[in-house]
């Protein structure tokens, strides 16, 4: 009750101040009264955050705003209220931050959007971002270190899509091509001995080459959901996730 009272009265001052013509002003209270609802009553924290994006878009405070779209986006996440809602807000985000040349903030919004793609089944979407952020992130010496792993997502995302390793193999060689350190990395020999397991129709020899590469990296969800999925169309294969 406190927190709702305290939020009503942070959304009567940006009234006010919008009255007054005080945008800035007006945008800070719509966030202070977001905050105030963000635990108890999410939908509202998501309209007052709109509120202040407006103002701040306004404002030409494009950073800002983006901030706060992503403060949206982890409120549909949190609350599972829509996972295509909170793609929709990174990507609006992701757009901002690419406006404002902050390409870091940009690549972390994008690298959301794909893994959530991915576990829809929007493969097509997947790959064209976790290329994207490959590429970008091969150009900087900080950052090209993680690029090995966004195209180890865009292979597997591959695999799921063509269904074959054809399409899996073709992307490996594309990506070798762009990053030849990428050969010697533990993500390309696991996604080319995934595919001779495939190829040979063996989900022994899948779940074994999975079993070597978890040794020293863990497998998450996001992995563990999409190797499934690819496992599952070998003949024999497990649904099972302790068995992979």
């Amino acid at each position: 009750m406190v927190v709702g009272a305290a939020g009503a009265a942070f959304c009567k001052s940006a009234e006010i101040q919008d009255k007054l013509q005080n945008k800035h002003e007006s945008a800070s209270n719509f966030v202070d009264a977001a905050g105030c609802y963000k635990k108890s009553e999410p939908e509202q924290a998501i309209t007052c955050y709109s509120r202040a994006i407006d103002f701040f878009t306004d404002m030409g405070r494009f950073t800002i705003a983006a901030k706060h779209h992503i403060a949206i986006a982890e409120l549909y996440e949190a609350e599972a209220l829509n996972i295509e809602k909170a793609i929709s807000h990174y990507e609006k985000a992701a757009d901002y931050y690419d406006g404002e040349d902050s390409k870091s903030s940009a690549n972390k919004c994008w690298l959301k959007i794909a893994g959530y793609a991915a576990q829809l089944q929007q493969y097509t979407k997947a790959i064209e971002l976790y290329e994207r952020v490959a590429l970008t992130s091969i150009e900087s010496p900080l950052l090209k270190y993680a690029a090995k792993e966004y195209m180890f997502k865009a292979t597997l995302c591959q695999f799921c899509l063509g269904g074959s390793g054809v399409d899996a193999r073709q992307a490996i060689e594309k990506y070798e091509e762009w990053m030849p350190a990428f050969e010697d990395s533990r993500e390309c020999k696991l996604i080319k001995k995934l595919i001779e397991a495939y190829e040979d129709n063996s989900a022994d020899g899948f779940a074994e080459a999975i079993a070597e590469y978890d040794k020293i990296t863990r497998i998450d969800e996001w992995l563990t959901t999409i190797l499934l999925r690819i496992k599952k169309s070998i003949s024999g294969g497990s649904e099972d996730i302790d068995n992979m």
